[in-house]
């Protein structure tokens, strides 16, 4: 046994729970939850299904990247958009897409996208909504497109369209408004972009570019970024001013006494006694 090599456990570490648990016992306070923000969407069009998300990531009042991937890879027929907890997302997409693959390759067909979603969902729920992952999962399969969302808790809804995130009421209020049935393709994807813009100029929590992944039969197509909706502006004017612009209306000078300390200095240097 003392030759065999350890490794780290892979997947999500809870090693601090208890420490935390400690702590709170002994009145020291548990650390608080960073609040995070994102728009993330998706519909079902008249040949598969459309995804979308802002690429604004958050800690709290702080916008800690402005151009990060919130639609993942689950398999070649199905992406997943992530809301909460960016490692929470990253994990939680990459157990499960690698569990995905191997059912692939054990079965020798297309996996079906309700498959993830119970693998999703059974997962989650497990953890009783300790991993901060909202997910919008999308994919066409042998019967047709699908689309769910997916709760940090482990609850699911299969729905025509869907929203997540701090900006999904905006979002929601432009799918109410415009979404239909058997939509076109180019109509989809401005209608999504449509809903991310909303969710990035009305929430705090939502910025910068547009991501739009189009899920096809057999194909799809991963346009990033889609649109970019929140450009920095140029400044207008110049803020440098001649001297003299602004009038000096009052001056005061009071001096300064400056007081000369002078050091002295042994000359020569008196030598170290080292007889001792």
């Amino acid at each position: 046994m003392a030759t065999v090599v350890e490794f780290d456990r892979p997947g999500f570490s809870f090693e601090n729970c208890r420490r935390n648990a400690f702590l709170a016992s002994k009145g020291f306070p548990v650390p608080k939850a960073v609040k995070t923000g994102t728009t993330i969407v998706g519909i079902i069009y008249k040949d598969g299904v459309i995804l979308g998300a802002d690429t604004r990531a958050t800690e709290d009042t702080i916008v800690s990247d402005k151009n990060c991937a919130k639609i993942h890879y689950l398999a070649p027929n199905m992406y997943c958009c992530g809301a909460g907890t960016a490692a929470d997302t990253e994990m939680t997409t990459q157990m499960i897409a690698s569990q995905l693959e191997l059912h692939r390759l054990n079965t020798g067909r297309v996996v079906p996208v309700v498959t993830a979603n119970r693998m999703l969902k059974q997962m989650l729920f497990r953890y009783q909504g300790f991993i901060g992952a909202a997910l919008v999962l999308g994919g066409v399969d042998n019967t047709g497109p699908h689309l769910y969302c997916i709760y940090p808790h482990g609850s699911t809804d299969k729905l025509p369209y869907t929203t997540m995130g701090s900006g999904s009421l905006a979002a929601m209020a432009v799918f109410e408004s415009q979404w239909k049935p058997d939509m076109e393709e180019e109509e989809g994807k401005m209608l999504v972009r449509n809903a991310i813009a909303a969710g990035i100029f009305n929430d705090l929590g939502s910025g910068s570019n547009v991501d739009v992944c189009v899920i096809r039969k057999g194909n799809v197509e991963y346009i990033r970024p889609f649109d970019k909706a929140n450009i920095k502006g140029k400044r207008q004017a110049s803020y440098r001013y001649k001297k003299g612009t602004t009038a000096i209306l009052t001056s005061k000078t009071i001096p300064v006494d400056i007081e000369e300390v002078s050091v002295r200095t042994i000359d020569p240097p008196e030598s170290m006694d080292t007889s001792s």
